[in-house]
């Protein structure tokens, strides 16, 4: 008989210990260590039945090694390969992680249905009628869907020896146990095993593996942090229940740019790209309205047009309140520093709230601009006119400062129909013949004169 063993689990950061204590020493926190019992023994490969015929790898020197691209399998989805970088990576990890309800399993399932290769859909949560339902709600033309309802990596593995798939997706990574760790589902060393296994089986298969995991009430991906060191690619879906728009983003991603960004909208039939983002992020009124401006900002290579809603108004309880949302409230501090000290704008007595329609967050400076002019047209309570976008940094001593790729920001707000952007005249545009207006201004003063008179 193996013998057994027991080891301590901190259950937030995946520390071991020799012995029990109150309080983990790597994250600090309470109460969070369990024991965990482990089988000890020797464990064979994932394919038990095939003969051992793998040479032991050897050193190659830089040069010698074979340059050629990685074909990467399009998945069908135009936002999922622009996040993961052009596609899935044959032999790749990807995780998936996600609030409860926000739609990473209906994500996959879709993706799973309408990939054109042989496809491994395993779930440890629903039943296979269950997921039928779904399916025929998405797409009822799938032919190279397989559905497994299993937990037992075992088992999974004997399904992949019979079947061949080309693509397995895994839902999800908490519900798998393996015989030879002796704990339960979900715990940190079960989690840990089975990711090693399906990562052992996806280098030698050269089969690329999805993985959907759960999220702690702190919004970090549940299970040992080495989790995430493990696989290759984590994506992050996030949106709000309440609201049909997702957002999927890559938090880790070794074959791309972590800073691209993908939108979905929920409907009944499933998850619809959204192609065109600024359709949801400017908003459609039918009369202009103080506070409000059109901001250039770019996620990664995609170019998005964002509104900023700002409003001033006159302190009731005496100390003026700054709120933001989407919007750094530091750099809001600061802007309204400059617009006091170097612009003459007297708003140290106002609140001051801005607002990124949308939900979403934006970190590039590039929308300082279009933040100064919502925020000195709500105080003026005249509108900007319509068909202005801005893009600019705003710099401490009340100067504009260029942005990066303004070609690219130019051409998509000329998409879109506007008929003017503000830019900095440091910016080397070299775009001709355009329709776009593009006006030139080197300080906050020349944005207020063009806009208020």
């Amino acid at each position: 008989m193996a013998k057994l063993k027991t080891a301590f689990y901190c259950q937030n950061c995946g520390t071991q210990y020799a012995k029990w204590q109150g309080q983990c020493n790597a994250c600090k926190q309470w109460n969070t260590i369990v024991e965990e019992l482990i089988q000890k023994e020797d464990k064979p490969a994932w394919n038990t039945s095939a003969p051992e015929t793998k040479r032991a790898s050897k050193p190659l020197l830089v040069a010698e090694i074979d340059s050629a691209q990685e074909i990467r399998l399009n998945t069908g989805d135009g936002e999922l390969n622009r996040v993961l970088g052009g596609g899935l990576v044959p032999g790749s990890l990807t995780l998936l992680g996600g609030e409860p309800g926000i739609g990473k399993s209906t994500l996959l399932l879709q993706i799973s249905l309408r990939l054109p290769y042989r496809t491994l859909y395993v779930s440890g949560e629903e039943s296979q009628k269950q997921i039928k339902m779904r399916a025929e709600r998405i797409d009822k033309s799938a032919s190279n869907c397989y559905i497994l309802t299993e937990t037992k990596t075992q088992n999974i593995f004997k399904q992949i020896q019979a079947l061949e798939p080309e693509v397995v997706i895994i839902d999800s990574i908490q519900t798998l146990h393996s015989d030879y760790i002796e704990s339960s589902a979900g715990s940190i060393s079960q989690i840990r095993e089975t990711t090693a296994e399906l990562i052992k089986f996806a280098k030698e298969s050269n089969v690329p593996v999805i993985l959907i995991g759960h999220i702690t009430k702190d919004g970090a991906i549940a299970g040992p942090k080495i989790l995430e060191h493990m696989v290759d690619t984590v994506l992050q879906f996030e949106g709000d229940r309440n609201h049909v728009y997702r957002i999927l983003r890559a938090l880790k991603n070794r074959f791309g740019s972590t800073a691209e960004l993908g939108i979905y909208e929920m409907l009944g039939s499933g998850l619809r790209e959204v192609a065109n983002p600024s359709e949801i992020l400017i908003s459609h009124k039918e009369e202009e309205l103080s506070g409000t401006a059109i901001a250039t900002t770019l996620e990664g290579m995609r170019p998005l047009l964002v509104e900023i809603q700002a409003l001033v108004s006159t302190a009731v309880y005496g100390t003026p309140q700054r709120s933001t949302t989407g919007y750094n409230a530091k750099r809001l501090n600061m802007v309204l520093a400059v617009l006091e000290k170097r612009a003459g704008f007297r708003l140290g007595a106002k609140d001051v709230f801005l607002n990124i329609t949308g939900g979403i967050n934006v970190d590039d400076p590039a929308i300082d601009l279009a933040v100064v002019a919502a925020i000195l047209s709500s105080n003026e309570d005249i509108p900007v006119p319509k068909g202005y976008c801005f893009a600019g940094e705003i710099g401490l001593s009340g100067e504009v400062r260029p942005v990066n790729r303004v070609d690219q920001r130019i051409l998509e707000a000329e998409k879109l129909g506007f008929s003017a952007i503000f830019v900095s005249k440091y910016n080397k545009v070299s775009l001709k013949n355009t329709m776009i207006d593009i006006k030139l201004v080197a300080k906050i003063e020349d944005v207020a004169a063009h806009l208020f008179g």
